[in-house]
């Protein structure tokens, strides 16, 4: 999800649901491994005219841009319940649930919050528990014992449905990985907007982690990034928009949305110095592999 430093300026941008123009397509669809479609509709509308079905229209905007298929992503217990029903309604889509770090401190009965997290994680489209992690920058240290509590409790949902464990990790790392070893991490976890240098994406490779890198990849300030990505195995690495936050550059500060994900890809490409269609091809099979089929 979004950082709280973003400018005033970048959210009335969504609000005022000045969306970027397409770019030029993918000849090989990728997918976008994290949207909030639910929050892009309600802080940015959706390209175009908007008329009809929102959610169909993005996922059609995205469609003519080559990015096929759609992991929507829950951040409370609502988000997640949308976001399941959501994926029962549209093929392009799948679900991830879970309860995002900055909420399980504010919650009265997070052990009841988890069970219907865990309720939902039952769900045959609902293929990822995220995101889930830490991240204090918003809750300070009194929010630690909870987020770290929730956190393991995500990690225990997601080894026993075996669906991907999706992390947000902001200024984390090693508390990331020192929870995550603690508990053994599931077979398949996804670092969401991976926030890291070359080294931490290296330890997180080594584990088998899969590394998604959002629009920040294309920012000027963001070279540890690319350094990050340039020694990523393709086979580890996906690609996500965190829409409607994180709009890549040039159009950094308006909503993004799963069309964007060209830009990105792109970047990707160019700090690898690979194909484009090639990665894009990897990246897709990645999808199947970690999500299963759609």
């Amino acid at each position: 999800m979004s950082s709280p430093s973003e400018s005033r300026r970048a959210k009335a941008a969504r609000r005022a649901g000045e969306f970027p123009p397409a770019p030029e397509p993918l000849a090989v669809p990728v997918f976008d491994s994290h949207t909030h479609l639910d929050l892009t509709v309600q802080e940015a509308g959706v390209p175009g005219d908007g008329d009809g079905d929102p959610v169909e229209a993005l996922i059609a905007a995205a469609a003519k841009s080559g990015v096929d298929r759609l992991v929507q992503v829950g951040v409370d217990v609502a988000s997640s319940r949308w976001g399941a029903d959501a994926a029962d309604r549209h093929p392009a889509l799948l679900a991830a649930v879970a309860l995002h770090p900055n909420e399980a401190p504010r919650l009265s009965d997070l052990d009841e919050a988890l069970r219907e997290i865990e309720a939902l994680a039952a769900r045959p489209r609902v293929r990822g528990i995220g995101e889930t992690g830490m991240d204090t920058f918003r809750t300070g240290d009194e929010g630690r014992a909870a987020q770290e509590a929730s956190f393991r409790a995500h990690i225990a949902i997601a080894k026993r449905y075996g669906k991907a464990l999706i992390i947000h990790d902001r200024d984390a790392h090693d508390d990331v990985l020192r929870i995550l070893d603690s508990e053994g991490a599931p077979d398949t976890v996804v670092m969401h907007c991976f926030s890291g240098d070359a080294a931490f994406a290296a330890e997180c490779v080594r584990r088998g982690f899969h590394l998604s890198f959002a629009g920040t990849v294309t920012f000027a300030s963001a070279g540890n990034l690319r350094e990050a990505a340039a020694i990523t195995p393709p086979e580890q690495m996906m690609v996500e928009t965190d829409a409607p936050y994180l709009t890549p550059v040039p159009y950094r500060g308006r909503p993004n949305a799963s069309y964007l994900i060209p830009i990105t890809v792109r970047a990707l490409a160019g700090a690898r110095g690979v194909d484009l269609d090639e990665l894009c091809g990897t990246i897709s099979a990645t999808g199947e592999r970690v999500f299963g089929p759609w």
